[in-house]
């Protein structure tokens, strides 16, 4: 076999506590996410480096991670280590098996990273993409109103901040958010609210300058998107319900914008495709990510001047990034170097 996989499993310590409506009690402290190196006996002297947030709610764990990668390996063989050829390699995965998103992204990751490595180029030109990307926002999560509006003066100097709603005290919420902060604010109830507490709640949006909501109810109540959408001026963006390019056909009228995350559609390749097609169906974009180290964060930049919206901060939400090479500029937007592949490196503390 020409390829062979190395995993590690990361618990790594979050910046602040970061809590969601869908959240487990007690949980937000930490992050866990699964790193992989790639090697390939083609090319003895480099390794392509992945990575993979095993989310509950979209059925994968550390373990279900490790229990599917040695079929991907078989499904993707010796791929062509072109962009093509890494289409076809996605492709082969998805053949082999349903779902298990996180995994299909870190072994497409270190398949690009590798990849570029090979040909000596950073990933956004080995794909062929612009360096200009939107700069990012900054995700706070649910906690008591003070705290929010703590953390969101703290974050002031991001050009919009997406905060975490579906507690007991949103409105509360967001006007301590506005009383410390004058830019755009995104918020993200991840499912928690019920349709008549979103509408009465749309009035005060507008008032508080929200720019957009997303996934206010559950993944399969497409109906409840659609209502919400036709009443709100402000853009319904969808999440749990996009998890793949499957799902967009069937948002088209029920939304108008998606969030496309690496760690959701399988990696680098996917979510390229998922991004070129829900423009070409009219939706506004967002590029999302999850709590994840520069190693996913680095592979989502590559492909972020394709989006309208990007939410690329999983690496700033951890005490310690593990990994070192990507760069926040001054205005948000992260720089992507000439260096070969990611551009990511090991700490070596880490």
């Amino acid at each position: 076999m020409a390829l062979t996989l190395h995993q590690e499993v990361l618990t790594l310590a979050l910046l602040d506590p970061f809590v969601i409506a869908r959240s487990e009690h007690g949980s937000g402290r930490t992050s866990t996410t699964v790193i992989v190196e790639l090697r390939d006996e083609r090319y003895p002297d480099l390794v392509g480096v992945g990575e993979g947030y095993p989310d509950r709610f979209y059925g994968e764990t550390p373990a279900t991670m490790e229990a599917v990668f040695a079929l991907l390996l078989d499904a993707v063989a010796e791929p062509e280590m072109t962009a093509d050829g890494l289409t076809g390699a996605a492709a082969a995965m998805d053949a082999a098996i349903a779902h298990h998103g996180a995994a299909k992204c870190a072994l497409d990751i270190a398949l690009h990273d590798l990849a570029a490595k090979a040909a000596g180029l950073p990933l956004h030109r080995f794909l062929g993409l612009s360096a200009d990307v939107p700069p990012t926002d900054f995700t706070i999560g649910i906690d008591r109103p003070e705290i929010v509006a703590e953390r969101a003066a703290r974050a002031a100097h991001f050009p919009a901040l997406k905060i975490k709603l579906g507690g007991p005290a949103d409105l509360q919420t967001l006007e301590a958010v506005r009383a410390v902060y004058g830019g755009p604010i995104r918020v993200d109830a991840n499912t928690g609210w019920a349709p008549d507490a979103a509408l009465a709640l749309l009035p005060d949006l507008e008032r508080l300058g929200v720019e957009l909501i997303e996934q206010p109810f559950p993944a399969h109540r497409l109906d409840q998107l659609r209502w919400l959408q036709e009443r709100s001026s402000l853009p319904i963006v969808a999440d749990e319900s996009a998890v793949t390019i499957d799902a967009l056909e069937g948002l088209v009228g029920v939304v108008a914008g998606v969030n496309v995350k690496l760690a959701k559609c399988g990696g680098v390749g996917p979510a390229r495709r998922m991004l070129d097609r829900a423009k070409e169906l009219g939706f506004r974009t967002f590029l999302g990510c999850m709590e994840e180290t520069s190693v996913g964060i680095a592979a989502s930049a590559a492909v972020a001047s394709l989006a309208d919206w990007v939410d690329l901060d999983g690496n700033l939400l951890l005490e310690a990034d593990p990994f070192e090479g990507l760069e926040l500029g001054p205005d948000c937007r992260w720089r992507l170097g000439d260096g070969a592949g990611l551009g990511v490196t090991r700490r070596q503390a880490a």
